[in-house]
């Protein structure tokens, strides 16, 4: 992932701020911090947009399948494995 560029529009850090996302918030937030599971987002995109993944299940799902995938690729674990370090299993949605 490239840090000067929004995940999902692909705006770049010349047109606005860019954010870094937790994708595994809350109680997983630390977790996501120390598996990489970060994205960098525009405002727009994270926040305040109508699509924005803090206003929007369907990109919220979308960012929660990513990190799951690379979670599972990048550590070599199943889906269960998954399931056990994050407590669900966001493939099955």
């Amino acid at each position: 992932m490239r840090d000067d560029t929004c995940f999902l529009c692909k705006r770049n850090r010349h047109a606005g701020r860019l954010e870094t996302h937790h994708i595994f918030g809350a109680a997983m937030r630390a977790k996501s911090e120390a598996l990489g599971l970060t994205v960098t987002l525009c405002e727009q995109c994270h926040r305040t947009g109508e699509f924005a993944v803090h206003r929007n299940a369907r990109t919220m799902l979308y960012l929660h399948q990513y990190g799951q995938r690379k979670a599972m690729e990048e550590n070599g674990w199943t889906a269960e494995d998954f399931r056990r370090a994050f407590g669900k299993n966001y493939l099955e949605e």
